[in-house]
């Protein structure tokens, strides 16, 4: 576990010069990912967007989790993940109160299996997927890469399937919007099978848990995700880490988060690159 101060003013330095030598993109809007809509707010809410490297073949993919409680939001492209050379697929998913925090869940494991299946028509490797997601969306990000039933649905195994998740400031204890279905205060902590932590085990995906600093997050928010990052440790998960960014609250930790995933990103596809080589 680390706890780090970015100086943002080269971070953007940083990314400039590597900005300049991308190649284009382009953006495919409100693709649908459920083939069968099972009503009509379905049908407006389980959409994405790919943001996509033109002309490029092999790229990874990075699916994108938009924040809002699972009460509001909207599928986004973050600026920062832009031109990074791999693709950002944005996800819209449907809302509580009009939906259950299950389809929630539900829609982010059929977004997912979505791009896995189909990424490659548009020149990625389905091979070289993350999850990633801030706040509700970093919820989404464990629920289904820690909890096998939901994307095993959609006959996808995330412990096979997805390189690293990347959860920003999500729940890890019962989401409070779940809480509220349940008729519980949103104040009272609860772990049952909706929350990330019920889930924890060894044999996932590389995880690295973002969080803003322990004074400015949300009520429990960085000390919720200390004790995950422990417990899947104790677990024996072997590469799982734990960034806390000092003066970010929890809305402005993306900010510092964003350049911090896109360097694991690499990290990642570097290691995977050379390991190839050696074989």
């Amino acid at each position: 576990m680390k706890r780090l101060l970015l100086t943002l003013a080269c971070s953007a330095l940083l990314c400039g010069a590597a900005q300049a030598a991308e190649p284009a993109y382009r953006t495919e809007c409100d693709i649908a990912y459920r083939s069968e809509a099972p009503d009509a707010y379905a049908a407006e809410r389980c959409l994405l967007d790919l943001y996509l490297p033109t002309g490029a073949e092999g790229f990874a993919t990075v699916i994108w989790y938009h924040g809002g409680g699972l009460t509001g939001g909207h599928k986004e492209i973050p600026a920062a993940l832009r031109e990074k050379g791999f693709a950002v697929a944005g996800i819209n998913y449907r809302l509580a109160p009009r939906a259950k925090v299950a389809d929630c869940v539900d829609d982010a494991a059929a977004a997912a299996a979505w791009v896995v299946r189909h990424i490659a028509e548009y020149g990625g490797d389905p091979a070289k997927v993350f999850l990633a997601g801030h706040s509700a969306g970093g919820y989404l990000t464990s629920m289904i890469g820690l909890d096998k039933r939901w994307l095993g649905r959609y006959g996808i195994d995330p412990d096979t399937t997805f390189v690293a998740m990347i959860p920003y400031s999500g729940q890890v204890v019962t989401h409070f919007s779940h809480r509220k279905e349940l008729g519980i205060p949103d104040t009272q902590p609860l772990v049952d099978d909706m929350a990330p932590l019920a889930h924890v085990r060894p044999d996932c995906v590389p995880m690295l848990i973002l969080s803003g600093d322990r004074e400015l997050e949300m009520l429990g928010r960085y000390e919720e995700n200390a004790y995950f990052w422990r417990m899947m440790r104790v677990a024996g998960h072997r590469d799982v880490q734990l960034l806390e960014f000092d003066g970010f609250d929890h809305g402005k930790m993306p900010q510092a988060g964003h350049f911090v995933a896109v360097r694991y990103i690499r990290e990642r596809l570097r290691a995977r690159e050379n390991a190839n080589e050696r074989k």
